[in-house]
């Protein structure tokens, strides 16, 4: 992966400083932006950077797999924020029909 694609803002900022446990590990401190999992990359100076990611569930990964509904999302997603919506009946009175 080219450098470009992980760094995404070259402004760094020393948040802790510390040591390896006897198991090699480290631990972060009070980051700001705490995640769950990261990838971690290492150059040939010893630097380390830590990428933040996210999982998201195997049902759910068909919406990143299919560029045309993602692209749709992504557009209702503006619309949205642009104030681009309308208000449509309530269907509560359909909440007890039978499916069929």
């Amino acid at each position: 992966m080219d450098r470009a694609s992980i760094v995404r803002d070259a402004h760094f900022i020393e948040v802790s400083e510390g040591r390896l446990d006897s198991k090699r590990r480290i631990g972060l401190g009070k980051i700001k932006h705490p995640a769950a999992y990261y990838r971690v990359y290492e150059n040939e100076a010893g630097q380390i950077i830590l990428d933040p990611q996210v999982v998201i569930p195997a049902g759910e990964a068909w919406l990143y797999q299919n560029k045309t509904a993602l692209d749709s999302v992504r557009r209702g997603m503006k619309q949205a924020a642009a104030g681009k919506t309308r208000k449509l009946p309530s269907l509560a009175k359909h909440a007890d029909d039978e499916l069929e």
